[in-house]
């Protein structure tokens, strides 16, 4: 991958700002392709699958650090945001969500290329992402994209807690996920040891999702290790 053939998607519902980036990166060789909410932003990554993502914070439908979660939650894209939030706090949960990069507005050009170049040379040496946004089992599919379950056509209701166990599983598909990363990731690390609580949330996830909860299918346990998502 290189500059002349990267492509970038520009999320940003201020036209000036679009028409000026796209112009600007159109002439050092980018493919740019656009969006102008998250919504938008969140489809666009899954069908034409960018090499970066140029993303402002305030979407007119979601939060840009909700369009970075639900982004983190199937692709290692290169996210650098590019926002007129300048606070501190607004750049801790940008980066914390998972942005690799914040720009605050105004921005010098130079600078952001500067910075795109960058994002393109990291993900150039990190390789493809192969991860998939829609994950089908046969008997329900996972949208990690938009963190919806939907099985017989019809969207299953999830608690915050039973989605993130279940993301970091199908995350990780086919792969086992000890009992403490799992705690650590969707509890804290003052959680490792809580075993009981995986049990509790498994059990949850299977009444709502394998269509023989006692004999599950795709949510499985490997005995005093930890848990695997299968297809």
């Amino acid at each position: 991958m290189n500059a002349e053939v990267a492509t970038v998607l520009v999320v940003d519902d201020e036209p000036q700002i679009v028409r000026a980036l796209r112009i600007n990166l159109n002439a050092r060789g980018y493919r740019v392709i656009t969006a102008h909410d998250g919504t938008a932003a969140l489809k666009a990554v899954a069908e034409t699958k960018p090499d970066v993502v140029v993303l402002d914070l305030g979407l007119p439908d979601l939060d840009g650090t909700e369009v970075i979660e639900g982004l983190r939650g199937w692709t290692t894209v290169p996210i650098i945001v590019l926002s007129a939030r300048g606070d501190s706090a607004d750049k801790v949960r940008a980066l914390d969500a998972g942005a690799d990069d914040y720009v605050t507005k105004p921005f010098g050009m130079d600078e952001l290329l500067a910075r795109l170049r960058a994002a393109v040379r990291r993900s150039a040496v990190a390789g493809p992402d192969d991860a998939e946004a829609f994950v089908d089992t046969g008997s329900f599919t996972v949208d990690l994209a938009a963190k919806r379950v939907r099985r017989d056509g019809r969207e299953v209701h999830l608690t915050r807690t039973e989605w993130g166990v279940l993301e970091m599983l199908v995350r990780n598909r086919g792969r086992l996920v000890a009992q403490k990363q799992l705690l650590h990731g969707v509890w804290g690390p003052s959680y490792e040891t809580e075993s009981h609580y995986l049990r509790v949330y498994l059990a949850q996830l299977r009444r709502k999702l394998e269509p023989e909860p006692s004999r599950p299918r795709h949510l499985l346990t490997e005995p005093g290790m930890g848990y695997r998502f299968e297809l």
